[in-house]
């Protein structure tokens, strides 16, 4: 993963550090609408003033258009980049495939895979590059944001949102490795058939067409066993969320029985809730696709690529 970075790093540096300084702003805002929420529901009253709650109101809607403005350049900048990179990983394929001054291992490769290569697996991790670091960063960035505000409000409840968040990490954790491996498994196998497919000729037609239709059997059952293994992380982080929803309403029951919450903070948690749940799927869901496309990568490049005449990713 240091390598795979590293490498995106030397070739998108640049344009990373201000996807970067974007998402950290997307981060930062991410909680301030639950300030509002929470002063608005508690405000509420037959003593609120007409000027108080829409001055309140403003507000809540001006951080949530900021907030917007920021996500769209941010998304429009990353997808540039990731689009640039595609374009930058196809030129390195076709040229080195025709680059007659040295050896290399993509040219023994059959024209299938070569299409393979250059149609999905190079846009596959070109559009992984231009998410690479502001994904991350916006995501955990929101989650440290909106769990510090709940923690700061009421710390039993911030506590608990952390006690949600750590299960599902471990989940993803344990099972992900599987999936790296089918999916490995499953892109070698794509390789091979593609490569069958376009090398086939007459003499050995018979032959070529068991091959292909073994392989897509071995594709079929490598695609079963990840979709057991998807599903099985998708439900059991669906059943830990809604422990978490029924979590906040006991606890902050609990606590406003006591006086020591209100209902407003009680909402703003459950707002809390639902606004990590979110960025949280997206970092989970990034970290499987960073295994899945770092397996691709290490494919490409183990075909000895040079990318020394192809145009610089920038966007």
């Amino acid at each position: 993963m240091i390598r795979f970075y590293a490498r995106i790093l030397r070739a998108t540096g640049k344009v990373q550090i201000l996807l970067v300084a974007l998402s950290l702003v997307v981060a930062a805002l991410a909680a301030v609408p639950l300030q509002f929420q929470k002063d608005i529901i508690n405000s509420l009253g037959p003593d609120l003033e007409v000027n108080t709650l829409i001055w309140m109101c403003g507000g809540y809607l001006a951080v949530i258009v900021v907030t917007n403005i920021f996500k769209f350049v941010l998304n429009y900048r990353s997808n540039l980049l990731g689009e640039s990179t595609i374009r930058r990983i196809r030129s390195a394929v076709y040229e080195a495939r025709h680059d007659t001054s040295q050896e290399l291992a993509i040219q023994k490769q059959s024209t299938g895979t070569i299409a393979t290569i250059i149609s999905a697996e190079a846009e596959e991790v070109g559009r992984f590059v231009g998410q690479a670091l502001a994904n991350p960063v916006v995501q955990l960035g929101t989650l440290v944001s909106v769990v510090s505000f709940v923690a700061a409000t009421q710390p039993y409840l911030g506590g608990f949102l952390v006690a949600i968040v750590v299960p599902q990490a471990l989940i993803v954790l344990m099972l992900q490795e599987r999936v790296n491996k089918r999916v490995k498994e499953r892109t070698i196998v794509l390789r091979h058939a593609t490569g069958t497919l376009s090398e086939e000729n007459l003499a050995e037609v018979i032959a070529a067409q068991q091959a292909v239709l073994d392989d897509f059997d071995e594709i079929y059952e490598t695609r079963r066993g990840i979709f057991r293994l998807k599903l099985s992380m998708k439900f059991m982080m669906n059943i830990l969320s809604g422990m978490g929803l029924v979590g906040i309403l006991m606890i902050g029951g609990f606590l406003m029985m006591e006086g020591r919450a209100d209902i407003g903070t009680v909402v703003a948690s459950i707002s809390a809730l639902e606004k990590i749940n979110g960025p949280w799927r997206l970092l989970l869901n990034f970290y499987k696709e960073l295994s899945s496309v770092r397996v691709k990568f290490d494919l490409i490049v183990g075909e000895g690529l040079t990318a020394r005449n192809a145009k610089p990713a920038k966007a």
